[in-house]
């Protein structure tokens, strides 16, 4: 059997977005099920909250600012927790303290690609953000992440302290939105079609194995 090609799928997600993390377990369950499966992933930067303060803010205090008050917030948290659940995860909600900046988790997302590590850093943001409640928009815990994924971390906080790279995150940000992005997870497959949202594992199975069947005619 021939070795299919690669198949890009870029995904515009921000780590402390509930969306981006069940919709990542939701495609990862549909790769995991796929073994040989063509596709290849390369994260970009968007966040949520691009005029958030360096520092971040009380998380309690942003939500109930955001959606009108403690039950608004409530309220509109609940689908996030069926299906979180659903999805298999485990939001740690009472963890979570301050809702950070996250541009150099961005950052952080950007040096591990060049290392082909950026999976596995999203992955480490995701857990580090929503199961232990850390404030990845802190240097020392960022620096942390990058060694629990094998990178060194005394160049990651050396990087951090500094402003490498920061204006290119800013600007890809930027041309997302220029482009049309305006909400995460956004999912663009072999430079083509755009899905929004934390799709279902179901529908990612549907989507790679017509690529595959695509490939292999």
């Amino acid at each position: 059997m021939t070795e299919l090609k690669h198949v890009k799928l870029d995904i515009l997600s921000d780590p402390i977005c509930p969306w981006c993390y069940i919709g990542k377990a939701n495609l990862d369950r549909a790769l995991a099920a796929i073994p040989g499966h063509p596709i290849v992933i390369e994260w970009h930067p968007f966040q949520l909250n691009p005029d958030m303060p360096r520092e971040g803010v009380d998380r309690r205090a942003y939500l109930e600012n955001k959606f009108g008050g403690k039950e608004g917030a409530v309220r509109a948290y609940a689908p996030v927790v069926e299906h979180a659940e659903k999805a298999g995860l485990t939001i740690n909600f009472d963890a979570m303290e301050r809702t950070p900046n996250t541009l150099d988790a961005h950052r952080l997302i950007h040096w591990s690609g060049i290392e082909g590590r950026q999976t596995a850093a999203v992955s480490a943001l995701f857990r580090a953000y929503f199961k232990d409640g850390r404030d990845i928009g802190n240097a020392e815990v960022l620096a942390d992440i990058a060694d629990e994924i094998g990178m060194d971390a005394s160049v990651i906080l050396r990087l951090l302290k500094s402003d490498e790279d920061a204006d290119l995150i800013r600007e890809r940000d930027t041309h997302s939105r220029e482009m049309g992005v305006n909400s995460v997870p956004t999912f663009i497959v072999a430079n083509k079609h755009a899905v929004a949202g934390a799709q279902s594992t179901e529908l990612w199975t549907k989507v790679i194995t017509e690529i595959m069947e695509q490939l292999a005619a």
